[in-house]
């Protein structure tokens, strides 16, 4: 097996991962891919690079994009004034699914929180995605909350 690699995403690999965001039923109705990727994922990624509280990341495996995620730092009032470590956007390639890849990826991306002195690691997940759910309890998580959005 290849040696995975986990780095900030760079303007180069927007294309892979909006394709990696389309690779699912629910991504399928939410993003548009093209080539070049639509202004929107270009000002997205670019709010996200100016921003020293976000890290878009991606996994390279031989030179190619195989999985994403964004981290999220938060600073907070409570507990002390905690910070929160927010993943969100957590995405596999399908030939690369259920091989330990995304482990990996959440053990990264946990480190980076640990560095960043955050308290916790929280994150959201579709309730219409039962195979995720088992996979971050297996990692560890707790559906310890009820969240709500108001979408737009």
């Amino acid at each position: 097996m290849a040696v995975i690699m986990f780095r900030q995403a760079q303007a180069s690999d927007i294309e892979a991962i909006v394709g990696l965001l389309a690779d699912d039923e629910l991504g399928r109705r939410r993003e548009v891919l093209s080539s070049p990727p639509d202004p929107q994922y270009l000002a997205a990624f670019d709010a996200i690079a100016a921003d020293r509280n976000q890290l878009l990341a991606v996994a390279i495996e031989q030179g190619a994009v195989i999985g994403t995620l964004q981290l999220s730092f938060i600073p907070g009032m409570a507990r002390r004034g905690a910070w929160r470590g927010q993943i969100e956007a957590v995405r596999i390639a399908a030939h690369r699914r259920s091989g330990g890849v995304g482990q990996q990826m959440f053990e990264w991306a946990i480190a980076a929180c640990r560095a960043r002195g955050c308290a916790m690691v929280q994150l959201t997940t579709d309730k219409a995605r039962p195979d995720a759910h088992r996979f971050y309890e297996k990692l560890g998580f707790v559906a310890s909350h009820e969240g709500f959005k108001l979408l737009f």
